[in-house]
């Protein structure tokens, strides 16, 4: 589930290279195409919330992986956060059991807690969690993953904080003291498919973190400076930075930045049990990923603009 996303794309490739066949259900199958042309991989056109599909979608599985989550919810009551996080989970398991397939991989989040996450996403991820565990019974296995952001190439973290970047002299930053350790997304879909017949693995929780702690400033400077931008970051005061993401999560379309994803950055976003290096991975750092993904880029957008200047 969520095998379309930024993360499953990583996952099935690796899959596909150790033999493994995958059966990746999406509502959009155009979204999919990359992945039509990989062996073993079956793309079905079904949606996941449906209930009275899931059992076919997971029929004669060794294993289902849940990686469907989303960021912000069309409302601001958490009902799409629940939906997602927990009710989802809910029906997993219950077609998990009702087909027999012995093992479920859930993507959760660092500092996801049903009890105290400050936001929406936090308690709806931490509420899944539990959902899982008490729902799975002796017969299902399950593999919890608590990742910090995930960067990569095709990532949502990097590369908007570069597009803001490149077009924007100076930058106001809410919760500039946000702790991150990000994982590269190589590594998330390593842990996953370490975590498939490794038997040590069922029934526990893995934190994934990269090497290197950074505040949310630390980051965007390094993105700046790696970009070869001279720009200014303004330290947003956080009784400004409330009003700031109201307007742009109640105000203006596109919900760039919500309410909720504030108070989610009210606690860092860090480890304190090394979840890579319990499944013998090692964590890749920030430093050498992000400037050759992000060089790339921007040469194919220098040659978009000279390509559309040559046609005039």
């Amino acid at each position: 589930m969520g095998g379309t996303g930024f993360v499953g794309r990583q996952i099935t490739g690796q899959l596909v290279q150790s033999g493994y066949s995958a059966r990746i259900p999406t509502r959009h199958r155009e979204r999919a195409r990359e992945l039509l042309v990989l062996p073993g991989v079956e793309i079905v056109t079904a949606d996941v919330h449906d209930e009275s599909v899931l059992p076919r979608l997971v029929a004669g599985a060794d294993a289902v992986i849940n990686l469907v989550g989303i960021l912000n919810e069309k409302g601001h009551d958490g009902s799409g956060f629940r939906k997602a996080h927990v009710e989802l989970v809910e029906k997993l398991v219950k077609a998990c059991q009702e087909s027999g397939v012995p093992h479920l991989l859930h993507m959760s989040s660092l500092k996801a807690n049903a009890d105290t996450g400050p936001s929406h996403y936090l308690r709806s991820k931490g509420a899944g969690e539990r959902a899982l565990k008490n729902l799975a019974g002796k017969k299902l296995r399950y593999t919890i993953f608590q990742p910090s952001v995930i960067f990569g190439a095709e990532d949502l973290f990097i590369n908007r904080f570069a597009r803001l970047l490149r077009v924007c002299p100076f930058l106001p930053l809410a919760r500039p003291d946000a702790r991150f350790a990000p994982v590269f997304v190589g590594d998330v879909a390593s842990a996953f498919c370490a975590a498939l017949e490794n038997h040590t693995a069922y029934d526990r929780t893995f934190q994934l973190y990269g090497p290197d702690e950074f505040s949310l400033q630390e980051i965007v400077e390094e993105i700046a400076h790696t970009l070869g931008l001279k720009r200014w970051v303004i330290r947003v005061p956080d009784s400004l930075a409330r009003t700031q993401a109201w307007l742009l999560d109640y105000v203006i379309p596109g919900k760039i930045f919500t309410l909720d994803n504030y108070r989610s950055m009210a606690v860092a976003s860090t480890g304190t049990e090394n979840g890579l290096s319990a499944l013998g991975l090692t964590a890749t750092p920030m430093r050498l990923v992000v400037p050759g993904y992000l060089a790339n880029r921007d040469r194919q957008r220098l040659l978009s603009e000279f390509r559309r200047k040559s046609s005039r």
